[in-house]
C-alpha cells in the first residue's frame, strides 16, 4: 500500500515558489498550509508519515494516530514533538541539521551592518531631502562603526557559529568563544572565554546556542551590566535565549548600544512585548532561514530524510 504522507504547515517552507515533488514522489502526499490543533487529528488519520514545521504534535495527539511510524521534523529544533511518547510507540523522528547555516550566518551580518551603518535610517531621511538641504556632500546623525580590529563573542561554535566566525575574518574582526571544545579544537587566533568573560570584553556578541536550562534567558539583567555600553548583541539562534523585559530595559538605559533579533520567545510576539517599543533594536520576523536555497536544501533533506527511512536505514535521527 503506499505511504501516507501528511505536511500540516507547509506554507513558510514553500509559499508557492518551490516544489514538493522530491516529496510527492515517495507517497500519497497532501500539503495543508497551516493545521489548527482541533484539525491535527482528522488531517493526519491514517498517515503513516506525517510532517510538521511548528505544529505541535504532543502526547495526546501521537497517540491519537494508530497508523502513525514516521514523524519529520521540517526543521533543526524539535521541541515541538513529544519525543518520550513518539519513542513509545515505535515512531522514528527524524530533523533537518544545517540546512540553514550559511542564511542564518549571512542575517548576522545584515544586522549588524545595519546597526553599524544605518542605510534604511538614511535612505529615510533622504528621502525627506535631508541630504538635499544639506550644507556639506556628506552629513552624519549616528555613531559609525568600523567592524575591523573589535571582538566578535560567539555563544555556541556549531554549524553556524562557526560560519559567522568565518565572515567576521573577512572583515578583520577578533574571534572569542565560549563553547564545550577545548582551546586546542579552535581554529588558530580564536580565544576561548567563559561565558562572563566574552561578555565583558567583547564588542558585538551573537547567540548561536541551543536553549536548554542553563541557556534559558541566559540574556538577563546582570549578564547585561557588564557588557560595554557600545556592545552589541544578535540573537538569530532561539528567542527563550533572551529575558525581553531586561534587554529592553538595558536598551532604554543605554546599558548596551544595539542589539539586533531575529527570534523572540513567543512568534508571532504578543503586541506588549517590551522590545518592539524599546530604542535601538531591530527585529526581523525569523527570516534567517527563509532564503529559497536554504528552503530548496530543507525539501531536498526532507525526502532524502523519509527514502532513508523507508530503505530502513534512517538518517538525522532525534
Amino acid at each position: 500500500m503506499e505511504n501516507k504522507i501528511v505536511i500540516l504547515d507547509g506554507y513558510t517552507t514553500n509559499p508557492g515558489d518551490l516544489s514538493w515533488q522530491p516529496v510527492e514522489k515517495l507517497g500519497n502526499l497532501t500539503v495543508y498550509d497551516r493545521t489548527p490543533r482541533s484539525l491535527i487529528i482528522e488531517r493526519a488519520k491514517g498517515a503513516s508519515l506525517l510532517l510538521t514545521n511548528k505544529t505541535t504534535l504532543d502526547a495526546d495527539i501521537i497517540n491519537a494516530l494508530p497508523d502513525l511510524r514516521y514523524i519529520g521534523v521540517l526543521a533543526t529544533g524539535t521541541n515541538i514533538v513529544d519525543l518520550e511518547a513518539a519513542h513509545r510507540k515505535g515512531i522514528t523522528v527524524t530533523n533537518i541539521p544545517s540546512y540553514s547555516t550559511d542564511s542564518v550566518a549571512q542575517l548576522v551580518f545584515a544586522l549588524l551592518l545595519s546597526i553599524v551603518y544605518h542605510p534604511e535610517h538614511y535612505t529615510s531621511r533622504n528621502c525627506e531631502h535631508a541630504w538635499t538641504n544639506c550644507a556639506d556632500f556628506s552629513y552624519v546623525d549616528y555613531p559609525l562603526f568600523e567592524l575591523s580590529g573589535k571582538l566578535l563573542g560567539i555563544v555556541g561554535f556549531g554549524h553556524i557559529g562557526r560560519r559567522v566566525a568565518e565572515i567576521a575574518e573577512g572583515f578583520g574582526m577578533r574571534i572569542a568563544v565560549e563553547t564545550s571544545k577545548s582551546q586546542d579544537q579552535l581554529p588558530e587566533g580564536y580565544v576561548k572565554m567563559s561565558r562572563e568573560q566574552l561578555f565583558r570584553e567583547a564588542d558585538v556578541v551573537t547567540l548561536h546556542c541551543p536553549l536548554a536550562p542553563d541557556t534559558e534567558k541566559m540574556i538577563n539583567a546582570s549578564l547585561l551590566s557588564i557588557m560595554k555600553p557600545d556592545a552589541i548583541l544578535i540573537n538569530t539562534g532561539r528567542g527563550g535565549l533572551v529575558n525581553e523585559k531586561d534587554l529592553a530595559d538595558a536598551l532604554h538605559k543605554g546599558q548596551i548600544y544595539a542589539a539586533g533579533l531575529d527570534v523572540l520567545s513567543q512568534e508571532p510576539p504578543r503586541a506588549d512585548n517590551p522590545l518592539l517599543s524599546a530604542p535601538h533594536v531591530l527585529i526581523t520576523p525569523h527570516i534567517g532561514w527563509a532564503t529559497k536555497e536554504a528552503r530548496k536544501r530543507l525539501i531536498d533533506i526532507t525526502a532524502a530524510n523519509i527514502e532513508a527511512y523507508q530503505a530502513g536505514h534512517p538518517i538525522n535521527l532525534v
